[in-house]
């Protein structure tokens, strides 16, 4: 018996070159939501940041980049990876919150679509090649994957390029302490279908929506800062509901994609979750572990890069897993046949997550 799997041939990322440490923002005054000025000092508040996030330093792109030209890169990087033709490519499929916003301008630029735009810098010229952006929040890599293997399973696609992307260095707001924590980067995947005797690759998936309470946790509004313009808006979270709502929601739902798969808990050798925080990571980690009745040791499992690279939304788990793949993140590697759950929550509220084996 054959099995038509969806399998990632090829990876790829672009890590910004531009390191903004965390010793930039001890001298930048920060305000609450409701304008009042944070008193404490610098060197506190970034403190205090870093013990909750674990983040030392992120990454932003350089003046003249936007987010379409990084999502290019890692795009093309994955194509070589896989060693395709990009003229077989049958769906071009980018992930991103913002579009393209230009460094000094207030508005966000999908028109045309960011995966338009990808296609175009690739010059790929074959008119069968779809090109279309997905608008899901932090998770939208991961919901590019799973239509990936609806297409090919279905038999509409044989190649397709998934591309997460992000420039959040464009819409932070610099008075509000959540700038700190937002980054910018972009990776990227090629999944093929491919015929074998097992079954491999993308095995199953979950997917959550919440939004009578949750869809704005994640939005956008005016700055911290008094007598702001209230006609320019940056991205603003109630971090407190973020947490809490994913700490909650994201182990059952990462539960319920592996139960289909019919893997024990105890074969799967790495957890690929969203880089949002690190203690919020970590607890979700353990209360996924908890509903199997286990404690192991989450670094061991959970490979993490958000220290040095931030929150980057929809770019942190394909550059996570390319990183892996390239031997860049030490003490973590996949092997074949190694069990893999890819997870993520972000802005909707939305969760999703499946199971890979190498």
């Amino acid at each position: 018996m054959k099995f038509l799997n969806t399998i990632i041939t090829g990876t790829g990322s672009y890590i910004p070159t531009v390191r903004i440490s965390n010793s930039e923002f001890t001298r930048q005054t920060f305000f609450e939501k409701d304008k009042s000025r944070i008193d404490s000092p610098g060197e506190i508040v970034v403190d205090k940041f870093r013990d909750i996030t674990g983040i030392s330093e992120r990454r932003w792109v350089t003046e003249d980049q936007t987010n379409s030209d990084i999502a290019a890169i890692a795009g093309r990087e994955a194509i070589k990876d896989a060693g395709i033709d990009p003229e077989s490519l049958d769906y071009i499929i980018v992930a991103h919150n913002f579009g393209d916003v230009i460094k000094g301008t207030i508005q966000s630029d999908s028109l045309p679509c960011l995966a338009s735009r990808v296609k175009h810098l690739l010059r790929i010229k074959n008119p069968s090649c779809v090109a279309y952006d997905i608008l899901f929040g932090c998770p939208g890599w991961i919901q590019g994957i799973i239509h990936a293997d609806s297409f090919i399973k279905t038999g509409l696609a044989k190649k397709c390029l998934i591309i997460g992307s992000e420039t959040l260095s464009r819409v932070v707001d610099n008075y509000d302490r959540d700038t700190m924590i937002f980054s910018d980067g972009s990776g990227a995947a090629v999944v093929e279908g491919v015929e074998s005797d097992k079954k491999s690759g993308f095995l199953t998936s979950a997917t959550v929506s919440n939004t009578i309470d949750e869809a704005y946790y994640l939005y956008l509004g005016q700055s911290n800062a008094p007598d702001s313009n209230p006609d320019v808006r940056y991205i603003k979270m109630h971090g407190r509901k973020i947490y809490e709502y994913s700490i909650s929601h994201v182990p059952s739902a990462m539960k319920a994609a592996l139960d289909k798969s019919g893997i024990p808990i105890g074969e799967v050798k790495k957890i690929l979750l969203h880089q949002a925080n690190e203690k919020m990571d970590q607890a979700i980690a353990q209360r996924f572990y908890r509903l199997y009745g286990m404690r192991p040791e989450i670094s061991q499992v959970m490979p993490m890069n958000i220290h040095e690279l931030g929150n980057s939304s929809v770019a942190t788990v394909p550059t996570l897993y390319d990183m892996i793949l390239k031997g860049a993140l030490k003490d973590h590697n996949i092997d074949k046949g190694d069990i893999i759950i890819f997870a993520s929550v972000g802005a909707g509220m939305h969760i999703n997550a499946f199971i890979y084996r190498q």
